[in-house]
């Protein structure tokens, strides 16, 4: 009988450093047209570097056309625009409306390699084969509706008024939050009801504001039709925070899946084929149908949704985790970024499975024939926050990560991401020779 440890022994590639690394999986997408590639944390450079390799050849040998990531619509937009040469900015401006917790997670060197390199790429194409870089996320409520009546102001000045004074009831000194609790406790609809309106209305006003022919004229259009969906789908998260039964986490994904669907929609009515890279954590893009999440919690998530809308044909899902090293997290939520070190992986768990295999650094496919890794193990989960004196209450879930994921990476030892903004807290650490021992 196969055990795991001999699974892993007999199908593992090691990972060299080049990019040759990545031959595997370039096979294993084949002829998909979405590739999900995750993060055990939001601050591990070596799953930022590895993604924007991957992402790289994707884009130069098969074709891809976008990249979509957890992040804002209208933070990520100033960096689409810049990619594609449209603007003032320069490669520092173009990162500067990340400003709401945690910035790090964008504003990091890696993503700063990633966006000077897309914007070499699309330099000499036409607009029609630039590859785009957007965002997933609904957290920016006040901020799209912003970009929504910005859009409106410029080819319908009275709908630009009706937008103003439908997405007024938002105002509360522009905290979603307050918003949220506001709007639940006060029991009123009125918002809701004119964000949807408005949505609609945009929709289907969207012929007529096609004035210019062009990608730029159809692009404008397809941007603001997101902010207002941003718009509508916030405005329930934000009020769902505050004494509904309705799950966040499920409206979140299912607003990133939409999104994903929607861009691709775009790309093909513009004579693509509609293939996109989504970055964002594992937690997100593994199927929670194999997790804790969907187990235990009624959760779902955008692998699973993914998987079930445009079926496992055309999704690859592909995890990333680590054993120890460090990463760039905050202790508490809103807190400054620290350089923190990572406890080494869990007796029990997949990270354990792989740093015991004793093959290091690896890429490993997973699936069906991976049936001797399809039973749970512990999994580990660092988001923005990380707090080693709880880990495994605060960190870990049970997942089949060989039905969550249709290939892994495993890095053994990782490096923290460098923030552009570092703050006194992130001091990189020497690691000592006893380490992670401590003997």
């Amino acid at each position: 009988m196969t055990t795991p440890r001999d699974y892993i022994r007999d199908n593992a590639t090691s990972l060299a450093g080049r990019s040759i690394d990545y031959d595997g999986l370039l096979e294993q997408v084949g002829e998909r047209s979405l590739v999900l590639l995750g993060e055990a944390s939001h601050g591990t450079a070596e799953f930022y570097r590895m993604r924007a390799e991957i992402t790289r050849r994707l884009i130069r040998e098969k074709g891809f056309e976008a990249v979509i990531v957890e992040a804002d619509w209208p933070d990520a937009l100033r960096l689409n625009r810049y990619a594609r040469g449209e603007g003032d900015d320069s490669l520092k401006t173009a990162f500067d409306d990340f400003q709401r917790f945690p910035q790090w997670m964008w504003r990091n060197t890696e993503v700063r390699d990633f966006i000077g390199w897309l914007k070499e790429h699309n330099a000499n194409l036409p607009a029609e084969h630039q590859v785009g870089f957007h965002g997933l996320d609904l957290y920016s409520l006040h901020r799209s509706a912003e970009a929504v009546i910005e859009y409106l102001e410029g080819i319908d000045p009275e709908q630009a008024r009706l937008a103003r004074e439908g997405y007024s009831c938002l105002d509360h000194g522009g905290d979603p939050v307050r918003y949220g609790h506001d709007a639940a406790f006060g029991l009123s609809r009125i918002c809701e009801e004119a964000a949807v309106r408005l949505l609609a209305d945009l929709l289907e006003k969207s012929t007529g504001y096609l004035h210019e022919d062009g990608r730029r004229s159809q692009d404008e259009q397809f941007f603001a039709e997101q902010n207002a969906r941003v718009v509508v789908n916030a405005e329930r998260y934000y009020r769902a925070m505050f004494g509904s039964r309705v799950d966040t986490w499920n409206l979140r994904d299912e607003h990133m899946t939409d999104i994903i669907a929607e861009l691709r929609e775009h790309l093909r009515r513009q004579g693509g084929q509609g293939k996109m890279v989504v970055w964002a954590h594992n937690s997100h893009l593994g199927d929670a149908a194999f997790t804790d999440m969907g187990w235990h919690r009624g959760q779902h998530n955008v692998g699973q949704l993914v998987r079930h809308r445009f079926g496992a044909d055309q999704a690859l899902l592909v995890g990333f985790t680590t054993h120890t090293g460090f990463v760039s997290a905050a202790r508490d939520w809103d807190g400054p970024v620290e350089h923190r070190r990572v406890r080494p992986s869990m007796d029990g768990s997949i990270e354990r499975l792989f740093h015991d295999s004793g093959i290091g650094d690896f890429y490993l496919p997973l699936g069906e024939r991976a049936a001797p890794l399809h039973e749970p193990l512990w999994e580990r989960a660092i988001g923005v926050i990380y707090r080693p004196e709880s880990e495994r209450i605060s960190h870990y879930f049970q997942a089949s990560m060989a039905r969550q994921f249709d290939a892994v990476f495993h890095v053994d030892e990782t490096r923290a991401v460098e923030p552009f903004d570092k703050g006194e807290l992130w001091r990189p650490e020497e690691v000592p020779d006893t380490y992670p021992f401590g003997i």
